[in-house]
């Protein structure tokens, strides 16, 4: 195949694509500086990660693994999480990025499910190798001897449909899923970098999120070193403050973000006191952008944000941005490019007419496309229609071919920009000795913020107690999907049926 806009080659592999050629360019262009507490910075240039990572890549193989193999990731904000994912890949490796907030059991199930084969742990995520299984466990210092070591002279000759990544995200089930990406799934990120992010080899790229999220390895880290653009990242302090202060120091181009931090930092950070002449614009993904936050944004900076949407299974594919204009409460067109259609929920998967509202859907023939579900076959057939894959939201496009949102045609809840499944937070919530029944739903708390509500029907006899429910989930959960409040009813509304309605738990009366 030759490679356009969306398609790359044949053989293709994404941390050759990302860091190899990059290499041989510009060997000393600072690729990645990592800003800590006190604003210390770390620094890694091209040249510096490309050996880093065919060092990390022999070692990995050196190890015993073979090519398919999942190695999971559990750091925090570091250097040698982008490392080693790298590396991964240059081994013909498939990398399984996890956050270091989840809980040991929610770690165990996800190296289980994926059969994981090793296992690469950061500061502060100390792990028992008796829980291992056998794994191999990479910490810091056998991370450091595989950089120091003899390289592989060069990136595994893979596929670009060949398997590269598996993310766990959370489905209509009570247990999170593993979306499978392809070595392609990078390079079919280009019609993003011109219609969302704009990004070019000049450019400095601020991203205020968390490695273990695909927003931020993708637009952080992977879309800005696809063209040899630098990136930054934060591992310091909590504070919206700091935001403005790192785009003047670092005179960075575009600041990626999710819509909250951006109305934290108007609320906190005062950017009017710092010099943000280097920014061009502001990125957001993972939730809605709400009008009024990008008017006081504007307002106060003079840059505009430009909003895209996508999910695990698809990435980013509509957007506004240089070339799409804004139009208020709508994330924007499809990229140029993308085939995205609306779909009837029922019958044949015709798209329907401008104004029709139904299925927002992709083609199957969409290079970032996940390859499928890991071991899910039926989740697959839950979301492909025909030739068409649909997540789940209800849409319309409108004759200017304009994205809006109608909802959702399943329970899934937005929480910080996670999609997290209420079937998961309900089967955690019934085990509790004091519950008979449970419900979740997201709850809206401001026009732009929803938190997740957990509601409950005691036993017979039990008192309620809020925080021992609380407690009972920040256990078990990564903080990202423990509730924030507990409602305590008589009954859960139900069907005729006695299917649980989601829909009306936040207008239940007690």
């Amino acid at each position: 195949m030759v490679s356009d806009d969306r398609h790359p080659p044949a053989r293709f592999n994404a941390a050759r694509y990302c860091l190899g050629e990059n290499a041989r360019a510009r060997p000393d262009k600072t690729a990645l500086s990592m800003v800590g507490a006190d604003d210390a910075v770390s620094r890694v240039t091209f040249g510096e990660a490309d050996r880093a990572v065919r060092g990390i890549a022999a070692g990995l193989l050196r190890s015993g693994l073979r090519p398919g193999d999942r190695v999971m990731i559990r750091m925090g904000n570091e250097v040698d999480y982008v490392l080693v994912y790298f590396g991964a890949l240059a081994a013909g490796l498939v990398a399984l990025p996890s956050s270091p907030q989840l809980t040991p059991a929610e770690a165990a199930f996800l190296m289980d499910d994926s059969g994981a084969a090793a296992v690469a742990v950061g500061a502060g995520c100390a792990v028992d190798p008796a829980d291992l299984g056998g794994r191999i466990l990479l910490d810091a210092a056998a991370i450091a001897a595989m950089k120091a070591g003899p390289p592989v002279a060069g990136y595994a000759d893979t596929a670009a449909g060949d398997q590269a990544t598996l993310v766990y995200t959370s489905g209509t089930t009570s247990r999170p899923k593993g979306v499978l990406h392809g070595h392609r799934t990078i390079y079919a990120h280009r019609p993003m970098l011109a219609h969302w992010l704009g990004l070019s080899e000049a450019d400095v790229m601020l991203h205020a999120g968390t490695m273990n999220w695909t927003y931020t390895l993708g637009v952080g880290i992977t879309d800005p070193w696809s063209i040899g653009a630098a990136a930054v990242l934060y591992d310091g302090p909590r504070d919206p403050a700091v935001w403005p202060r790192l785009i003047a120091r670092h005179r960075a181009s575009v600041f990626a973000a999710v819509p909250s931090l951006y109305r934290q930092i108007l609320k906190y950070g005062d950017p009017a006191r710092f010099d943000l002449s280097s920014l061009r614009h502001g990125c957001t993904a993972g939730e809605a952008l709400p009008p009024d936050l990008l008017d006081a944004w504007t307002r106060a900076t003079g840059k505009p944000v430009y909003e895209a949407l996508g999910m695990s299974e698809i990435s980013t594919y509509a957007s506004t941005g240089p070339t799409i204009p804004q139009r208020r409460g709508s994330p924007g067109k499809p990229q140029p490019g993308r085939r995205v259609a609306i779909l009837p929920v029922d019958g044949p998967p015709e798209p329907l007419p401008a104004g029709g509202t139904g299925l927002l859907a992709v083609h199957r023939s969409e290079p970032g496309l996940m390859l499928g579900y890991w071991h899910r076959p039926a989740g697959e057939g839950q979301v492909m229609r025909g030739d068409w894959f649909a997540g789940g939201d209800l849409a319309h496009l409108d004759a200017d071919g304009y994205l809006w949102f109608e909802g959702r045609n399943d329970d899934l809840m937005n929480a910080m920009g996670y999609r997290v499944s209420p079937n998961e937070v309900e089967a955690v919530l019934i085990e509790h000795p004091s519950v008979a029944e449970a419900g979740v739903a997201a709850v809206a708390v401001r026009a732009d913020v929803a938190v997740i509500c957990g509601f409950v029907v005691l036993e017979p006899g039990a008192e309620p107690d809020r925080d021992a429910l609380l407690a009972w989930c920040g256990d078990r959960f990564a903080a990202y999907k423990r509730p924030r409040e507990i409602r305590f009813l008589d009954a859960l509304p139900r069907t005729a049926n006695g299917k649980l309605q989601r829909g009306r738990l936040a207008a239940a009366e007690p």
